[in-house]
């Protein structure tokens, strides 16, 4: 049934529908309109495009919305495109190949200005510019192996594509080394081929798979929570030839590390440095009680702007090295900094903004809960020869406080750059009653940015003067957004 003669209430569970798609939708959906009146039902299909005419079946219905799992494209929309990847439509690493990048981008720019104008910010003095991404960072095109860290989960829960079943070949299901499925915690995709990182860091996905087999090392099994091999992280600096590969186990095995090592030297030279972190928890993730360098440094190197960073294994550094220099640059500039600037850079991770802007005023003072960024954004400070960078380490409800105030200047900028979740209420009050000059908030999260920002309205008089979304993730939708505000 197509949606022109569809109602509301034929969106029953199991019901297969024709849809014509007409918007795209938050976390890589795009939607169609059932019915009328105040826009009509809203129905969200996972894989189409707008443009495209589905045939799809009701799979959740509620009383605002339904969605429905994409069976077949009738007709393909013209954003549609075939994509690069053989594992695209199974993966959770890259859900947008098959949309054309363009669209991506306008996409990303318009899900940013939405969420603050549903926030009710006034928008009509601002500079609202075009998202930036892809070659507009540096001409190079951008939209693949742009990710400087990756991390491949290992499985004894092997998930297999639709056309690995079509091949009727017998295949091993006990042990695969990828991604995720998504909304799949236990299954994993035995990737041979990935463009996010780098054509070598894929070999080497392929060249570990192959050895741990041979070696008959069992892998992680997420149900049982047995198995030795984890997780392979591996760091590719954008600006630097360092090389990480980080080997996650549930225990420490020396014998096994070095045969390990001695398969890299031989097999993968380029490799500068080889750690071994242990988790012996149940939570499949690539942080530990312990980690051991097994050659090398332990660490890698990577440049933002003139300055230097040395990166561990588990220490956060954005993960697409050439689109950070861009979204720092458009923080830079909306920040309009003057020579005696006091700057306070809150949630300054581990100081890549703060050291990024400090050439151009007189004093930076940066705030992290997380000791251990501090701890590195202080050594980068030192190694860069940075002298005007101060950081504080502790929770921002008990700091941004007139002591801190008292000890280092009232701040003229403020750069925010907080986690997914946003601002806490309180904080939001206390940078009010700080009142800066300018603020430039940096966010991952569209919608909770525009949550903080509102909040702030009602409590000071800024105005917000720009609004740059930034993709630093291609072919996810994911956008940064980064606003510029004034006190009026």
């Amino acid at each position: 049934m197509p949606t022109d003669t569809l109602a509301p209430s034929d969106l029953k569970r199991g019901r297969e529908v024709e849809l014509t798609l007409t918007d795209f939708a938050d976390r890589g959906k795009s939607l169609a309109r059932v019915g009328e009146g105040d826009g009509g039902f809203v129905v969200f299909v996972a894989g189409a495009v707008p443009g495209d005419r589905v045939r799809a079946r009701v799979f959740k219905r509620k009383k605002g919305f339904a969605e429905a799992r994409l069976l077949e494209v009738l007709e393909p929309s013209e954003l549609r495109t075939e994509p690069r990847c053989e594992y695209a439509a199974s993966c959770g690493g890259c859900k947008w190949q098959h949309v054309e990048y363009p669209a991506q981008l306008a996409m990303k720019g318009e899900q940013a200005v939405s969420a603050l104008t549903r926030a009710r910010l006034d928008l009509s003095a601002a500079d609202v510019r075009p998202p930036l991404g892809g070659g507009a960072y540096d001409g190079s095109g951008g939209v693949y192996f742009y990710r400087n860290k990756m991390e491949f989960s290992f499985s004894a829960m092997r998930w297999l594509t639709d056309w690995e079943i079509a091949t009727g070949e017998e295949m091993d299901t006990d042990f695969a080394l990828g991604l995720h499925v998504p909304g799949r915690f236990d299954k994993v995709l035995d990737l041979k081929a990935c463009y996010l990182q780098s054509e070598w860091s894929a070999r080497l996905v392929n060249g570990v798979r192959a050895f741990a087999k041979a070696q008959g090392w069992s892998p992680w099994h997420p149900r049982e929570h047995t198995g030795y091999l984890r997780i392979l992280a591996l760091r590719t600096p954008g600006h630097t030839d360092d090389r990480m590969v980080n080997l996650v186990t549930s225990f420490y095995d020396e014998p096994r590390m070095a045969a390990f090592a001695d398969f890299l030297r031989a097999e993968f030279p380029e490799v500068t440095t080889l750690v071994n972190t242990i988790n012996s928890g149940v939570a499949q993730t690539a942080f530990g009680e312990a980690v051991h360098t097994v050659f090398g440094s332990g660490l890698v190197r990577d440049k933002i702007g003139p300055h230097t960073f040395e990166i561990a294994s588990n220490a956060f550094f954005q993960t697409n090295t050439v689109a950070a220099e861009g979204l720092y640059a458009v923080a830079r500039e909306f920040a309009n900094l003057q020579p005696d600037d006091v700057v306070y850079d809150l949630y300054c991770g581990a100081g890549t903004i703060s050291l990024f802007v400090a050439d151009q005023v007189k004093r930076v003072v940066g705030v992290e809960l997380v000791e251990e960024a501090v701890e590195n954004a202080r050594a980068s400070a030192e190694a860069n020869g940075v002298a005007n960078c101060t950081f504080v380490a502790g929770d921002m409800l008990e700091l941004l406080k007139p002591e801190l105030v008292e000890e280092h200047g009232r701040p003229d900028v403020l750069i925010v750059d907080p986690p997914r979740a946003g601002m806490h209420p309180k904080v939001v009050g206390q940078i009010a009653h700080l009142r800066p000059e300018r603020i430039v908030y940096v966010s991952c999260n569209p919608q909770t940015q525009a949550r903080d920002l509102a909040m702030l309205q009602e409590a000071a008089a800024y105005t917000i003067e720009a609004v740059q979304p930034v993709d630093m993730f291609p072919h996810t939708h994911h956008v940064e957004s980064v606003v510029g505000l004034r006190l009026t």
